[in-house]
């Protein structure tokens, strides 16, 4: 189990992280969202115990981290946003290279590179040299080395970034297999799809601060409204009935483009059928129904805002 307690990172003015509080449990991949400069790379670095923070701790199953060297960091796997490989190195010699840092030697060093390259896919390119392989495919020696010494939670930084879609969807697949095996996961990315996929929690971060910490089903429903339902009418008549379908209970919000309606709620079960008996009482037609649901790009915009960050 992984906490952070009340994180905070000052650089001069700028807050970059303020009182950041979650906690990630075993065989859970908890995201961690945010705009481009939010806090998510200094929170991954405090966690790592690669920066100190201000004020706050990082336990592990309760054991404080104390510093770069605490020998608790040997529970944590770290793949960084910036590829730390050697090109000129094969993949077999960058993992043992990796593995030394650990402290890894003979049959135990030759066993964790072997189970990691089979992980990744990897294991018919380990005389390869880096430099050789694709963009996905160091993407995943990547996370292979961060897998040497076994660690029971990884901290992934955009692990996907530039690749193509085969190998990413390889390494969400690497991921999936890491949860069940009961790891820990910490995964930081600008993906929503990617987090709708593979995360159990949702944590947002923005200028610093948390601003969403729950299960993505909770975290959905931070939307203005969780449910659309789609009505395809085969006339809209005069469309002053609109105003009276917005002031119908449960009804968050009612547009008419043209003959398509789209009516946002919160409780599908509950408003959609009064929505339909309004539409039968207006004498109002319809040929098609379809609904769909928030996404969570919908929620980390709303919470966020829709202005572009450049840093």
């Amino acid at each position: 189990m992984l906490e952070a307690i009340g994180l905070h990172k000052r650089y001069g003015d700028l807050v970059a992280v303020h009182e950041a509080t979650f906690r990630a449990e075993p065989g859970q991949i908890v995201g961690l969202l945010g705009p481009n400069g939010a806090g998510k790379s200094t929170t991954v670095a405090m966690i790592a115990g690669i920066l100190k923070p201000d004020r706050g701790e990082v336990r592990i199953n309760g054991s404080l981290i104390r510093g770069e060297t605490d020998p608790v960091k040997r529970s944590i796997g770290l793949v960084p946003q910036e590829l730390a490989l050697h090109g000129e190195l094969s993949a077999h010699d960058n993992l043992e290279l990796f593995g030394s840092f650990y402290g890894l030697l003979g049959a135990s060093l030759h066993n964790a590179m072997q189970a990691a390259l089979e992980l990744t896919g990897l294991a018919d390119r380990t005389n390869d040299r880096v430099s050789t392989f694709s963009g996905g495919m160091m993407r995943r020696l990547n996370l292979a080395a961060a897998l040497l010494h076994d660690p029971d939670i990884l901290l992934l930084d955009e692990p996907t970034v530039g690749v193509d879609p085969q190998s990413r969807n390889a390494i969400f697949t690497n991921l999936e297999t890491l949860k069940s095996r009961g790891k820990t996961l910490i995964y930081t990315t600008h993906y929503m799809e990617e987090a709708e996929r593979l995360c159990d929690r949702i944590v947002i971060i923005d200028h610093g601060n948390v601003i969403a910490n729950d299960r993505l089903e909770a975290v959905r429903r931070l939307a203005p409204a969780v449910n659309v339902m789609i009505v395809e009418l085969s006339a809209s008549g005069d469309d002053g009935w609109c105003d009276s379908l917005r002031r119908l209970d449960g009804v968050e919000s009612a547009e008419l483009n043209g003959s398509s309606l789209r009516v946002a709620m919160q409780d599908l079960t509950d408003t959609a059928p009064r929505v339909l008996a309004f539409l039968r009482q207006y004498d109002l037609r319809y040929t098609h129904v379809a609904t769909e649901r928030a996404d969570l790009e919908t929620v980390f915009l709303t919470l966020t805002g829709r202005s572009v960050r450049n840093a």
